[in-house]
């Protein structure tokens, strides 16, 4: 019993010391994560109420980025429609008598032609037998006027000396009037079956064969102006209050990739049913556009003194507001910013940069508020 009861003490006392020892640890272990948590809470009542984003990085690695000194400068932006053009200027073209065939035809379809170059003439017998029918009545006319003269007393070779009023009568009484109205009328027609350009264009819309009549339902072409086309496009209503007269156009047809300059002549004050304002624009070195055809349009206007940045500059953050880095003392700044105008490569900031800022435009992807960079050249 007495060798028993001494190997229970051992026991005992071994148990002890092994819950002494267990206590001491965790005791030690409690003190340890109450100084954990005491220097985190410091920490944390120490930062900002930035973004998470926005906190310090703990890396000590440099990230290297590239900068410019932001400075108001001019920016130009873009407005993009689709558009079609068309002449200036255009003439349809018709003979006056539609009884009488067409003798010739001079030019084609898509042909340059200059003012008062010929185009068509019609067959002129008719008109030919006219005229003289007509001559022959005014030199009759004129006899009998020298007869009634001569009647009344006057030389018909000084008709100064001849009174108004007899003068006016005898006219009439001789049928001299009549007859050169009549021959004036005949000297118009015959002009009038030779069709001339009526300015320097292109001929377009020319259906007609020779030997036949000119068709009373059509003309016979259209001669197209080359001094200007003009492009019509929309934009939307939301838009209209960037767009100004004279800002300058760019179009370019879709089938090729020439491009033509122009000027905003008009916009039109009313808005339509789909919230769209039409615009006109006058085309410069029109060469290679055609009336109805469909062009693409920039509109492009200046904007003086504008703080602009490229878009590499800005970056997105959570919530979806927009950010941009600026450099000081060796440290990314976080900076939130405000946009206006775009174009494609830049944008207009209107609050949260100032003038002289150096702008973080590269290497920013990845970057937080007071990281650690080194400006590199670009």
């Amino acid at each position: 019993m007495l060798n028993f009861t001494k190997k229970q003490c051992i026991f005992a006392a071994i148990n002890r010391a092994l819950l002494i020892m267990k206590i001491k640890f965790y005791s030690i272990l409690y003190i340890a994560l109450l100084l954990t948590a005491s220097c985190s809470g410091e920490k944390e009542s120490g930062s900002d109420d930035k973004n998470p984003d926005e906190r310090v990085s703990s890396s000590s690695n440099k990230a290297e980025v590239s900068v410019m000194t932001l400075e108001p400068r001019m920016f130009s932006y873009d407005i993009v429609s689709n558009g079609k053009v068309t002449a200036g200027a255009y003439a349809d073209m018709n003979f006056a008598s539609s009884d009488a065939v067409i003798d010739n035809i001079l030019v084609k379809n898509g042909q340059r032609v200059a003012k008062g170059q010929t185009l068509a003439t019609l067959d002129r017998f008719s008109l030919d037998n006219e005229l003289t029918k007509a001559t022959a009545a005014v030199e009759r006319a004129q006899l009998e006027l020298a007869d009634a003269l001569i009647g009344q007393g006057y030389d018909p070779d000084n008709l100064k000396a001849v009174p108004d009023e007899i003068m006016r009568l005898a006219r009439l009484r001789s049928g001299l009037t009549q007859a050169e109205a009549d021959l004036a009328k005949v000297q118009r027609s015959v002009a009038e079956a030779t069709m001339k350009a009526p300015f320097d264009g292109v001929v377009a819309n020319l259906f007609q064969k020779t030997g036949n009549r000119q068709s009373s339902s059509e003309p016979f072409c259209r001669i197209i102006s080359t001094s200007g086309m003009e492009v019509d496009f929309p934009v939307l209503e939301s838009e209209l209050s960037l767009i100004k007269v004279g800002d300058l156009v760019e179009c370019s047809p879709y089938t090729s990739d020439k491009s033509y300059s122009g000027r905003v002549s008009e916009i039109n004050p009313v808005v339509d049913k789909d919230g769209m304002v039409k615009v006109r624009a006058t085309i410069s070195g029109n060469d290679g556009l055609y009336d109805g055809m469909n062009v693409r349009v920039n509109v492009k206007r200046n904007v003086e003194r504008a703080l602009v940045i490229p878009k590499s500059a800005l970056v997105l953050r959570s919530g979806g507001r927009k950010v941009v880095f600026t450099h000081s003392d060796g440290k990314a700044i976080w900076n939130y910013v405000n946009t206006s105008l775009e174009n494609m490569n830049e944008y207009v900031v209107t609050d949260g940069l100032e003038e002289g800022m150096e702008v973080i435009v590269g290497g920013n992807i990845n970057l937080s508020h007071e990281a650690p960079v080194k400006v590199i050249k670009d």
